[in-house]
Order: structure tokens, then C-alpha cells, then sequence
């Protein structure tokens, strides 16, 4: 009596992984740009714009900073990061950035360098960002958060944190410290494809100790 075969992971290289619904595209096989890392199975819904992700959705990203979006990451239609280039000088009367429009302004170029610029900005895993959210400079979003539709995003964001508002605020967190520690540990996100496959039940719905032992070397 043969055994049945084993169930097979989704494929993280497909850009359409829905063929019905080409709105939903998976960000690693559509990027293009050196300044932008995306790990594997995180997607953007988008019904007029899925495949503009890297023009539409990521702006004034002129580097050296980069985006940075883990695993497992859903981001609904609208969700925007504004990068450094977005910034302007604030320390003299004008903010206006007179020799990006050229002619002899340009000769003044060096006023807009060395501008504060907070970094990277990263997104951990396992992240879903609603609707029309914004995520500005160099914040740092933790794994397994959740950022509220037409949210604006200015700090950083804790692992497991669900923030929501303009300026975004903690609403609260989705486990108790002690169970963040252990979700942390167990980086779910890193398993193997094959094993993750055979837990997708237990990864969604399970608890703590459910995928602590589901994990690879656990006690299932």
C-alpha cells in the first residue's frame, strides 16, 4: 500500500500565486531594485496596481537607505513608505529644496546633503499592514504586528504590537511578554517549507505550546 504523497508549499517565485486575482503579487519575484529586500511569501493586494509596487509604493527612495520586509508579510491596497529622500532642511528660514529644480540653483547642491536620515526602515515577519497605512523613515516594525488601516506610522512598532492611528499608537499587544518571548524562539518564519506545510493548521490556529512542539526537533 503506498503512502500518500507529501503536500507540497506553495512556491514563493510564482508573482501571481492567485491566477483569478492578479491584484494579489508576491513583492520577492517582482522587485527589481538593489535598495529593496523582501523575504519569501509576502504579497501586495493591489486591483489597479499590484506590479507598480517598487514606483507607487515606495517613494523618495533615491538610497543609500534601504527597505527591508520579512516573511510572511501581507500589505493591503494603498500602503505607502515614504524613505529619506523624502526629507527637507528645517534649519534655516525655507524649507524649500531650490536646487533640485536646476539652473544655477544647483550650484547650491550641497545644502541638501548629509540631511538627517534615521536608516533603514525594516519590517519583520509575519506582518500585515492594513489599508492606505504609511510607514515614514527608519521605523522598525517587529514580528507579528499589525498596523491599522490609514495608520501613520512615525516609531517603532514591538513584536506582536497592534498600533492603529495618525500619529499610530500601541493599542495593545497580541501575546503576553512571556509568549512573545517564546513565539520569537520558535521563528515559525524560518522553518523549512516542507515542515511549515505540514503545520499551516497549527501555524494559524494553534497555540504557544501547540507550535513550540510542532516545531522542528519538538515533540509532536
Amino acid at each position: 500500500m503506498s503512502s500518500a504523497p507529501a503536500p507540497v508549499p506553495a512556491d514563493p517565485t510564482v508573482l501571481h500565486p492567485m491566477p483569478a486575482q492578479p491584484r494579489v503579487v508576491q513583492l520577492k519575484p517582482l522587485v527589481t531594485s538593489e535598495l529593496i529586500e523582501v523575504g519569501d511569501y509576502s504579497y501586495y493586494d493591489d486591483p489597479e496596481h499590484a506590479t507598480e509596487f517598487e514606483t507607487r509604493n515606495v517613494l523618495y527612495h533615491y538610497g543609500p537607505e534601504r527597505l527591508v520586509i520579512g516573511k510572511f508579510c501581507a500589505l493591503a491596497t494603498g500602503v505607502r513608505f515614504i524613505m529619506n529622500g523624502s526629507n527637507h532642511r528645517m534649519d534655516g528660514p525655507s524649507t524649500f529644496p531650490f536646487p533640485t529644480l536646476g539652473g544655477s540653483w544647483t550650484d547650491h547642491f550641497d545644502l541638501l546633503t548629509n540631511l538627517p536620515n534615521r536608516g533603514d526602515t525594516v519590517i519583520g515577519n509575519d506582518v500585515w499592514i492594513g489599508y492606505e497605512a504609511v510607514i515614514m523613515p527608519g521605523v522598525r516594525i517587529g514580528h507579528g504586528a499589525i498596523i491599522s488601516a490609514r495608520s501613520m506610522v512615525v516609531s517603532d512598532v514591538p513584536d506582536y504590537g497592534i498600533v492603529g492611528g495618525n500619529p499610530a499608537r500601541l493599542i495593545r499587544t497580541r501575546y503576553e511578554e512571556t509568549d512573545i518571548a517564546r513565539l520569537l524562539a520558535v521563528a515559525w518564519w524560518d522553518w523549512p517549507a516542507e515542515h511549515l506545510t505540514r503545520h499551516i493548521r497549527t501555524v494559524m490556529s494553534g497555540t504557544v505550546a501547540e507550535l513550540e512542539a510542532a516545531a522542528p526537533g519538538g515533540v509532536e
